[in-house]
C-alpha cells in the first residue's frame, strides 16, 4: 500500500512539474515572440502585457569598489570597503578562468541573446526529472541581477532584487534585452566576472583570487579557475575555507563539465580531481583598525567623509551619514594623504615606548608642517580597536575626527597671549612683580556664542571680573619681563600680562591661529584661558605652533591632497583656510623668545640640536601635561593624562617639561633625522627688548646671580673684593648699576664685600661713586 501510495505521490508531481515546465517556456517564448500577449493565469498575463511597458534602461550605479588610501610616498596605508572587490579588464583574466565561468553558468553564452530557449527548457526539463533544481538563467541575466543586488541601499531594495517572483525575473530579462543590445559579449563577461560574489567577502574574481590563492585573476591555473567558477552558484556552500568538502566536490562538477564540453581532455580533468583543495590565503583587510596608522587613517577617514557630502557631513542626519560612509566604502576612490612615515614611525615608537599601551595613562602625539598645515604624524601610546587595553577613539584628534572633547592646553596657550602682547607693543622687557599667588581684577567680559555649561547660548557676555592663581609648582616667583615670564612660565605674570592685553584679544589671536575646543565650541573668553583651560586637541594645537614657526602663516590642518574616482576624475577638495594669522616680526619674536624655553626655562635640557623653540603645559590640579613646539620645518604637540577622566584620575607629579617634553623631544629628533636644520629669523625691528638691572645690592652672590638671569642677563663675580661694612660676600654694587637699561644677555659684573670697613664712596658703584669700589685685598 505505501508504494503504490507513493509512486502515486510521485507520478502526481512528475505531472504537476511537466504542466508547469510547459506554462513557464509558453510564457517565456511569448515574451520574446508576442511580448503583449500571454496566457497562464491573470498574474502571468498581467506581466507579459506590462513587458512591453518596462523600463528597459538599467540605472544603477557602478559596482561597489574599494577605496585605497596611500600616504604622501604614494604606499598604500588603508583600505575602506563593505564589499572586497578590485575590478580587471578581461585580458587581465587568465583565459582558463573565462572558459570556466561560461562552461558551468552558460556554455551557449557566445550563441543565444538574452534569453537561452534551448538552455531554460533543458533546464525546466531537468528540474523535472530531479529534486535538485537547475537554473535556466543566462550569463547576461545573472549579470543583471547582480546589479541590482549591489546597487540595493536597503534591506527593502534587497528583498526586491532577490524575490522568487515572476515579476523579478521579468524585469531582470527586459533588463537583459536592452544590455544585449548595448554591450558585446565581452564587456557583459568582464561586468559578470567583477560584479558576481565567490564568496569569504571576495567580490569580483580579482579579489577572489587574490582572497583564496594570493595571485592575480591573470595567473589563476586550472584547478583554482574551476574552484572558483563553482562558488557563484552557491557562495556560502561552496565556501572552501567553511565548506572544503562541498567546494571540492562542486570544482569537480566543474571541471568534468568542461571535459564534456571539449575545452579540457578528461585526463586534464581526473588530474586536476585527484588533488586536494590547496589555498593561500589573504585575508582582505579593511577599515582603520586593521591599518598600520589607525589614528592618521581615522582622521582621513572623517577629512573624506566630509569632502565626499560637500563639507556637510555633520549637519546630516543618521541615515544621510550612513550615506555617505557606503559612498566612501564603495565609491573605489584613490586618496593621496599628508602622511610622512618617518614622522609617523617615530611618533609610534617613542609613544609606545615611553607609555605602556596596555595602561590607563596614555600619551597622545600630532606632528604638522609649517607653511602648509599638512599632518605628518598622529599618534597614541594606546593601541587602537575594541577590546580590553585599546581604544576606538581617536584621542590626538577632535570630536569631528573621531575624537573626545580634548585635553586642558595648559601653559602651551601663553603663547598666544604672549603674541597678542608683542603684536600690541607692550614692550619685551617690561617688567610684572609676580607672586606666587595673586588677584587681579578688572578683566573685562567678552562676547559670546556656543555651548556653555552644557547649554547654547548667543552673543552672550561671558567672563570678567576678578581671578585668583598661584603658579605652578615647575615655576618661579619675583620680577618677570616677557622673556623670563615666559621661560619660566609664571602663571601669575601672564595674569597681569593678560589683564594688559585684553581676555577678547588673547582669544582672538588664539582663533585667528585656529584654535577652537575639542567639541568643536569656540574657545571660552574666561580670564583662565591663559592657563589653557579649554579643552583642545593635538592636532590644533601643533597647526597653531606650525603657524608660528611659519613666521605666522597659519594653515588649517589637512589631511588629504588629492581624491580621484574611478574613472579618474578629481573629486574637488574644500579650499584650505591659510591666511597670515600675524605679523612676520612679531611672529620672529615670539619665536626668539620660545627658543628660550628650552636653553634656560623650564625645559632647558630638552633641545633636539637644532634651532627649535617650544611651551610646557602643566594642566591645572594635574589633570594632564602638555608640551608643544617646533623647528622652522615642522611642529609637534603632545599630552599626557588618564583617559578615563582627567579630574577623576590625576597625574600628579608630572610637568610638561617631564613625559610630554621628553616624548616630544625623542621624537622630533628621530623624525628631522637627516632633514635639513635651518634657523629662526631674527626680528628686524625693535620690540623694546632691553633688560633693566636689577637691584641686588646685599644679597649673596648665588641670589644676585639668580635674580640677574632671571632678568636675560649674565653675571660675573669681579676679581678681588671691596672694602665694605656689609657682610661678607654679599654685593656691594654692579656694573652697569641697578636700574640700568641694556641689551639682553648682557653680562654684569658683581663687585662682593670683604667685610672689613667702609671703601671711598659709599654708593652703588660705577664712575663718580668712588670708583672703582674696591680698596683691599
Amino acid at each position: 500500500m505505501r508504494v503504490a501510495n507513493t509512486d502515486r505521490v510521485k507520478a502526481a508531481s512528475t505531472l504537476f512539474r511537466l504542466l508547469g515546465a510547459g506554462i513557464v517556456a509558453g510564457i517565456l517564448i511569448a515574451f520574446i515572440a508576442l511580448p503583449a500577449v500571454g496566457s497562464a493565469g491573470l498574474t502571468a498575463r498581467d506581466a507579459a502585457n506590462n513587458f512591453e511597458d518596462m523600463d528597459s534602461q538599467l540605472k544603477t550605479t557602478p559596482p561597489s569598489e574599494k577605496t585605497v588610501v596611500y600616504d604622501s610616498d604614494g604606499k598604500q596605508i588603508a583600505t575602506f570597503f563593505d564589499k572586497y572587490r578590485e575590478s580587471v579588464r578581461l585580458d587581465q583574466v587568465a583565459p582558463i578562468m573565462r572558459q570556466s565561468i561560461i562552461d558551468i553558468e552558460d556554455s551557449r553564452f557566445y550563441e543565444h541573446g538574452a534569453l537561452d530557449l534551448k538552455g531554460t527548457i533543458r533546464a525546466l526539463a531537468s528540474n523535472v526529472e530531479s529534486e535538485q533544481t537547475q537554473g535556466g538563467s543566462t550569463l547576461t541575466q545573472q549579470y543583471v541581477k547582480n546589479l541590482l543586488v549591489d546597487a540595493a541601499k536597503t534591506p527593502e531594495e534587497y528583498k526586491e532584487a532577490t524575490a522568487p517572483t515572476v515579476g523579478r525575473k521579468l524585469r531582470e530579462l527586459r533588463y537583459a534585452l536592452d544590455i544585449e543590445k548595448r554591450m558585446t559579449k565581452d564587456q557583459i563577461l568582464e561586468g559578470y566576472l567583477n560584479i558576481s560574489y565567490f564568496g569569504a567577502g571576495a567580490y569580483g574574481v580579482q579579489a577572489a583570487a587574490k582572497r583564496y590563492f594570493s595571485v592575480p585573476a591573470s595567473e589563476l591555473t586550472l584547478g583554482q579557475a574551476a574552484l572558483l567558477s563553482g562558488i557563484t552558484q552557491n557562495p556560502t556552500a561552496f565556501d572552501p575555507i567553511r565548506n572544503p568538502k562541498d567546494a571540492r566536490k562542486r570544482r569537480d562538477v566543474v571541471l568534468y563539465r568542461m571535459a564534456q564540453l571539449g575545452h579540457i581532455s578528461k585526463a586534464q580533468a581526473d588530474q586536476e580531481a585527484r588533488k586536494p583543495i590547496e589555498l593561500n590565503r589573504t585575508d582582505p583587510v579593511g577599515g582603520c583598525e586593521t591599518s598600520s596608522v589607525p589614528y592618521f587613517c581615522e582622521y582621513v577617514k572623517y577629512d573624506l567623509l566630509n569632502i565626499l557630502s560637500d563639507g556637510k557631513y555633520w549637519q546630516l542626519e543618521a541615515k544621510e551619514q550612513q550615506n555617505v560612509v557606503n559612498k566612501l566604502n564603495r565609491g573605489g576612490y584613490t586618496i593621496r594623504t599628508t602622511l610622512d612615515m618617518q614622522d609617523q614611525r617615530a611618533v609610534d615608537r617613542t609613544l609606545r615606548s615611553t607609555v605602556p599601551p596596555g595602561g590607563n595613562r596614555v600619551a597622545a602625539e600630532a606632528m604638522v608642517e609649517p607653511g602648509t598645515g599638512k599632518v605628518r604624524a598622529i599618534g597614541l601610546s594606546k593601541r587602537f580597536g575594541p577590546g580590553k587595553g585599546k581604544t576606538t577613539i581617536n584621542l590626538p584628534a577632535d570630536s569631528r575626527h573621531g575624537g573626545g572633547n580634548g585635553v586642558s592646553a595648559g601653559s602651551t596657550f601663553k603663547i598666544f597671549t604672549l603674541a597678542a602682547a608683542i603684536d600690541q607693543g607692550i614692550p619685551v622687557s617690561t617688567t610684572i612683580n609676580s607672586p606666587q599667588t595673586t588677584t587681579v581684577g578688572g578683566f573685562q567680559p567678552c562676547k559670546y556664542t556656543g555651548m556653555y555649561q552644557g547649554k547654547k547660548v548667543e552673543d552672550a557676555t561671558l567672563g570678567g571680573g576678578t581671578w585668583t592663581l598661584s603658579n605652578a609648582g615647575d615655576s618661579e616667583a619675583g620680577n618677570f619681563n616677557l622673556k623670563t615670564g615666559t621661560w619660566h612660565s609664571v602663571n601669575t605674570f601672564y595674569a597681569h600680562l593678560e589683564k594688559r592685553v585684553g581676555v577678547c584679544n588673547a582669544v582672538k589671536m588664539a582663533e585667528k591661529f585656529g584654535m577652537k575646543r575639542g567639541n568643536g565650541n569656540p574657545l571660552l573668553p574666561l580670564p583662565s584661558q591663559v592657563l589653557g583651560v579649554n579643552d583642545i586637541d593635538m592636532v590644533h594645537l601643533a597647526a597653531a605652533y606650525a603657524g608660528f614657526a611659519a613666521r605666522g602663516k597659519y594653515c588649517a590642518p589637512v589631511s588629504v591632497t588629492e581624491v580621484v574616482d574611478p574613472e579618474g576624475k578629481h573629486v574637488k577638495l574644500p579650499k584650505q583656510d591659510c591666511h597670515q594669522a600675524l605679523d612676520v616680526d612679531v611672529a620672529d619674536k615670539v619665536n626668539s623668545i620660545l627658543q628660550g624655553v628650552l636653553s634656560k626655562g623650564t625645559a632647558a635640557g630638552r633641545g633636539i640640536g637644532r634651532p627649535a623653540a617650544g611651551k610646557t603645559g602643566t594642566c591645572e590640579a594635574h589633570t594632564c601635561a602638555v608640551f608643544a613646539g617646533f623647528t622652522p620645518n615642522l611642529a609637534a604637540a603632545t599630552a599626557y593624562w588618564d583617559f578615563r577622566g582627567p579630574w577623576q584620575y590625576k597625574v600628579y607629579g608630572v610637568f610638561g617639561a617631564g613625559i610630554p617634553g621628553g616624548i616630544w623631544q625623542q621624537s622630533m629628533r628621530s623624525a628631522l633625522a637627516g632633514e635639513p636644520a635651518p634657523g629662526f629669523r631674527t626680528p628686524t625691528r625693535d620690540f623694546g627688548d632691553t633688560a633693566r638691572v636689577p637691584q641686588v645690592k646685599g644679597t649673596t652672590v648665588a641670589a644676585a646671580t639668580a635674580k640677574l638671569q632671571g632678568a636675560d642677563l649674565q653675571a660675573r663675580v669681579a676679581p678681588g673684593s671691596v672694602r665694605s661694612n656689609q657682610p661678607k660676600g654679599t654685593v656691594v654694587s654692579t656694573s652697569p648699576a641697578a636700574g640700568s637699561q641694556v641689551p639682553p644677555g648682557t653680562t654684569v659684573i658683581l663687585y662682593v664685600s670683604n667685610g672689613k670697613g667702609r671703601g671711598r664712596g659709599g654708593g652703588d658703584g660705577g664712575p663718580g661713586d668712588g670708583w672703582p669700589p674696591w680698596g683691599g685685598d
